[in-house]
C-alpha cells in the first residue's frame, strides 16, 4: 500500500497552481495536523507502506516545529524497510535545519518545484526564487546524504526555445536523476485564467518538447513517461503505483483514495476539514470504469500496458476493447513483446489518444 499526505498550505500562490492550496496562516496549522492524525487514525487498517509522498501545497512552508510534527506522523504506519519517502518542497523553503530535518525522519527523496532557472520566467509564474538558489538548495541536500532529487520543469511559458534549452542545461549541471517536464497548462481558476493568458503556439511548443525528450535521453535519462525522465534506478515508485491504477491511501485536504475498488475525494474546503467533515465523495468503480482507467493512467507509461497483467486481473483479453485495433492500425499504439503503448511519434499528443478510453 502506497500514501500520500496532502498539505495545501503554501507561503505563495503561484500563477498557475491549480492544486488544493490555501496561503500560510499558523492559526491553521496545529487543527489541521490533529485532523491529519484523526484521518490516519480512522482509515488506515495497518498495511505495509512501500512509499510515502508528502505533498502540497508546499509541506516545507511550515515552521521546523510544525514540519517535525508533521513527519512524525510516519510513525502510525507499517512501513517497509526500503520503503520511498518523498516530499515536495519549493526552493526558498528549504534551509540547512529543515533540511537535517527531513534526513533525521527518513526521507529520502525530494521533488522541487523548480520549473524554471530563467529569474523573468520565474517572476511570471510568481515564483520566489532565483536560478542560482536551485544550485545552493540541491547542494545541501546531498551534503546531507539526500541523492534521490527530483525537479519540476514548465515549458511553454514563453515562446522562446532558448529558455528551455537553458533549464535542460542547468538540470544536468545538477547532476540529479530525475526531472518532471510539463508544459504549460492554464487552469480556469489560476490567476492565469483569470487573466485571459494564451497559450503559445503549438509548433514551438513541439520543438521544445523535443528538444527536451532528445537531450535528456542523449544524457541517460530514460523517458519511462509522458512528462517524466529519470535515471535507471531513480524512477518514482508512488507515481507508478497511480500509473498502474494501484491502491493507495489519500489522507488531507483535497486527497484522494483507491482503495478496495473505491474512489475516495476529501474535500477540498479547509474550514470543513478542520471541522472533520473530510469526505466529499465515495464512488464505487465497477470493472468498466476500472478498465478505462488502468488504461488510461498505464498507457502514460512509455513502457506502455503489460498485456497478460491486465488481461489476468480483468479477465478480458485488452486487444478487443474499445477501438484498439483501429489505433494499432493507424500505427498510434503499438503492440509488441507483451506490451501496448503509445507509439513515439505520439508522445506529445498522447492526451488525443487516451480520450478515446475515457
Amino acid at each position: 500500500m502506497f500514501v500520500y499526505i496532502h498539505v495545501p498550505f503554501c507561503s505563495n500562490i503561484c500563477a498557475y497552481c491549480d492544486f488544493p492550496k490555501v496561503l500560510y496562516d499558523k492559526k491553521y496549522i496545529d487543527r489541521y495536523l490533529e485532523r491529519l492524525d484523526e484521518e490516519i487514525d480512522a482509515r488506515y487498517k495497518g498495511e505495509k507502506v512501500g512509499s510515502i509522498f508528502i505533498g502540497g501545497g508546499t509541506p516545507t512552508s511550515l515552521s521546523y516545529q510544525e514540519l517535525e510534527r508533521l513527519l512524525k506522523l510516519k510513525d502510525k504506519l507499517c512501513l517497509d524497510s526500503d520503503i520511498e519517502f518523498t516530499i515536495e518542497s519549493n526552493v526558498e523553503c528549504l534551509n540547512e535545519e529543515k533540511i537535517k530535518l527531513l534526513k533525521k525522519y527518513g526521507v529520502n527523496r525530494v521533488s522541487l518545484g523548480v520549473q524554471s532557472f530563467d529569474d523573468s520566467v520565474l517572476k511570471d509564474l510568481n515564483r520566489h526564487h532565483t536560478g542560482a538558489d536551485v544550485f545552493r538548495v540541491v547542494d545541501m541536500l546531498k551534503s546531507v546524504g539526500i541523492f534521490s532529487i527530483s525537479i519540476d520543469l514548465i515549458y511553454g511559458v514563453r515562446d522562446d526555445i532558448d529558455i528551455v534549452r537553458d533549464d535542460i542545461n542547468n538540470f544536468l549541471k545538477l547532476d540529479i536523476p530525475h526531472v518532471s517536464c510539463y508544459s504549460l497548462i492554464i487552469e480556469d481558476n489560476t490567476l492565469y485564467g483569470v487573466n485571459n493568458r494564451e497559450y503559445i503556439d503549438d509548433d514551438i511548443e513541439y520543438k521544445m518538447y523535443t528538444f527536451i525528450s532528445n537531450t535528456l535521453e542523449e544524457h541517460g535519462y530514460k523517458h519511462y513517461e509522458v512528462s517524466n525522465y529519470a535515471k535507471e534506478g531513480y524512477y518514482s515508485l508512488h507515481n507508478i503505483n497511480y500509473w498502474d491504477n494501484g491502491e493507495y491511501y489519500g489522507f488531507g485536504m483535497g486527497a484522494v483514495s483507491y482503495v478496495n475498488s473505491n474512489r475516495i475525494s476529501n474535500t477540498r474546503n479547509l474550514s470543513k476539514y478542520l471541522k472533520g467533515d473530510m469526505v466529499d465523495s465515495i464512488i464505487y468503480e465497477d470493472k468498466e470504469t476500472s478498465m478505462s482507467n488502468s488504461i488510461i493512467l498505464g498507457l502514460r507509461k512509455v513502457k506502455g500496458i503489460e498485456v497478460l497483467e491486465f488481461n489476468l486481473r480483468y479477465g478480458v483479453d485488452i486487444i478487443n476493447l474499445y477501438n484498439i485495433r483501429e489505433l494499432i492500425d493507424e500505427g498510434k499504439l503499438v503492440y509488441k513483446n507483451g506490451y501496448l503503448y503509445i507509439a513515439t511519434d505520439y508522445y506529445y499528443v498522447a492526451n488525443d489518444i487516451l480520450v478515446n478510453f475515457v
